[in-house]
């Protein structure tokens, strides 16, 4: 609500054209089988981070199972970033994602970080997996702004229905 108290227009996450653009690009399917795998191996990574740093053991499975976490991370940034360009003319700060893209320079940094890290020998063992820990609460807390996301774009499609259904234009 704008200090006035009046309340701007509503803006669908989408217009038409992006809508369809997205819904035609396979880049979204890309993007969809993507964020599920990189979920699965951040839980198992997070598992094993864990295990480490409460008994010691699985050094080696914790410390390549980040790795492996962040060049996933990597693939759907870059892949999401095509995505982006297809779907609203730019590579990152599409208005509509514009907060979710700056969250996740966050993610890529702290991940890289790890990276560097680790192939530097810039942190012990300890002190690197607290920094996969930190990178990880920031991939949790951007992966909830694109689930976010998701939601409001099937809350636009069920208003756009709804409003066609109704004989009234979107």
């Amino acid at each position: 609500m704008q200090a006035s108290g009046i309340r701007p227009p509503y803006r669908p996450l989408y217009t038409a054209e992006e809508r369809q653009r997205r819904d035609a690009s396979p880049w979204t399917l890309v993007q969809g089988v993507l964020a599920p795998v990189q979920f699965l191996v951040f839980i198992v990574s997070l598992g094993l981070v864990l295990r480490y740093l409460a008994t010691g053991a699985g050094h080696d499975a914790a410390v390549w199972s980040v790795v492996v976490k962040t060049l996933a991370l990597y693939a759907i940034m870059v892949t999401g970033c095509i995505w982006e360009k297809v779907v609203f003319g730019r590579y990152l700060f599409a208005p509509a994602f514009f907060w979710e893209d700056v969250f996740s320079m966050l993610v890529l940094a702290l991940h890289t970080a790890y990276l560097v890290a680790l192939f530097t020998g810039a942190l012990d063992a300890r002190q690197l997996m607290y920094l996969a820990l930190a990178a990880y609460a920031a991939y949790v807390i951007n992966a909830a702004q694109f689930i976010l996301k998701l939601r409001a774009a099937r809350l636009d499609h069920a208003r756009d229905q709804a409003s066609l259904t109704q004989g009234v234009p979107a």
